[in-house]
């Protein structure tokens, strides 16, 4: 044998120790992997979805409900979503899955303490825990797991200042903390997320302004900050920096002023949910520049005047509702070319007049809400739910009233109408 076949053979044996000396390291890993899937089993009350978990089986590890592998068998992601599990994460070894990129056990009943263990979860681009009962704060070692694109927390019920590590996760695209009892932090520390195109904080305990922050993450294009204690104005570098927003609700705060004409640089705008807040002044004309929108939310606000006749303009308009403000005009024609309404709600106001004749084009219509106005009324079709209750209304009902085929819903008491019903 000469000296080069005998080199050839040395290194074709090295090669050979080498593969076995790695899949002897990757099978310990499976098993190591696979006794503290185990050991998590035994702490839980209610396990008959993970029968498949146990070490008999071992050599099926990546058939084990909810897991899925990478090479040799090494555990990739675990995905129990809508398992109906109960207990903790006390027992779950996080140090025991390096190479974990999907942790998923949304929609089951765990609670007690996210553990600061998570932190240790390193290569994680996706974390759901959202919709089970965990309780305490958000634990600040979220902010290790930087390769993050998806995290949420939502309907749970944590408590404590949002963690402002959470501005470490600078791959985010999705964030939801929504449904808990987070508090106000210290927005001042959280940096622009350069990619977060959704944020959903909603129903929770925010208070003070709005988050300085956000205005700064330039890729949004789903915010949602209703149903806290939150006050002020919108910020102007909202309408400048956040061009991409889709969707925008600030229902149920405490945000006041007029709205900005800015709001027309919001171009790509379909959801805009302003409801239940101290916004004042007219309904501007300028609302009618936007010309995606398909939900306009305005109700339960102090604007006053007129209905513009310029959202006549929104032709993709499916919802509007501007009840419960200080209007008092007439309802503008030019409604009537809203052909795509399902839901219109202007009751609580003190609008005047009749309905305008061009309301027949709107044959998509199923809510109709005009209650508490000072209306006469004339023709009504096409609906399943129609209410004027305390209007002033007077003399006999229109006998077009007979077309309402689809009505399932008709109030018209505290009226001053008289005669047979047609």
């Amino acid at each position: 044998m000469t000296t080069f076949q005998k080199y050839g053979v040395l290194v074709l044996l090295f090669l050979i120790i080498l593969f076995l000396f790695n899949l002897l390291k990757f099978s310990s890993a499976a098993g190591n992997e696979a006794e503290a899937l185990v050991r998590w089993k035994a702490s839980l009350p209610s396990t008959s979805v993970l029968d498949s978990w146990s070490l008999k089986n071992v050599v099926n590890l990546c058939n084990w409900t909810g897991i899925t592998c990478g090479r040799a068998g090494i555990i990739t992601g675990i995905n129990l979503s809508g398992a109906d599990l109960n207990g903790t994460l006390d027992r779950f070894d996080f140090r025991s899955f390096p190479n974990v990129t999907v942790f998923d056990i949304n929609t089951n009943n765990f609670d007690g303490v996210i553990p600061s263990a998570i932190g240790n979860l390193s290569k994680l681009t996706y974390l759901d825990l959202s919709i089970n009962a965990f309780v305490n704060i958000i634990p600040v070692e979220i902010g290790f797991l930087t390769e993050l694109r998806y995290l949420s927390l939502m309907d749970n019920d944590l408590n404590g200042p949002i963690p402002y590590q959470i501005g470490n996760l600078q791959k985010l695209r999705y964030l939801d903390l929504g449904s808990n009892y987070l508090e106000t932090p210290d927005w001042s520390k959280f940096p622009s997320m350069p990619f977060l195109s959704y944020l959903g904080l909603c129903y929770n305990e925010l208070t003070l302004g709005f988050p300085d922050f956000i205005p700064t993450c330039h890729n949004l294009t789903f915010l949602d900050l209703s149903l806290n204690h939150l006050t002020g104005q919108i910020p102007p570098s909202l309408f400048t920096n956040l061009v991409n927003l889709g969707y925008l609700n600030l229902t149920d705060n405490h945000f006041q002023g007029m709205l900005s004409s800015n709001f027309t640089n919001l171009s790509e705008l379909k959801d805009l949910r302003l409801g239940e807040n101290n916004f004042s002044g007219p309904v501007p004309d300028f609302l009618g520049k936007i010309p995606g929108l398909v939900i306009l939310e305005l109700f339960n606000n102090l604007f006053e005047g007129s209905i513009p006749s310029s959202l006549g303009l929104l032709r993709n308009l499916e919802l509007l509702d501007l009840r419960t403000n200080s209007l008092n005009s007439t309802i503008p024609s030019e409604l009537g070319l809203l052909t795509n309404l399902s839901f219109l709600a202007l009751d609580s106001n003190s609008l005047t007049g009749s309905l305008p004749l061009s309301f027949s084009n709107l044959v998509k219509l199923s809510v109709l809400e005009l209650s508490n106005n000072r209306f006469s009324v004339g023709n009504l079709t096409n609906l399943q739910n129609c209410k004027l209750f305390s209007n002033n209304l007077s003399g006999r009902l229109p006998s077009e009233i007979g077309n309402m085929i689809a009505l399932i819903v008709f109030d018209v008491r505290s009226n001053k109408l008289s005669g047979e019903l047609p």
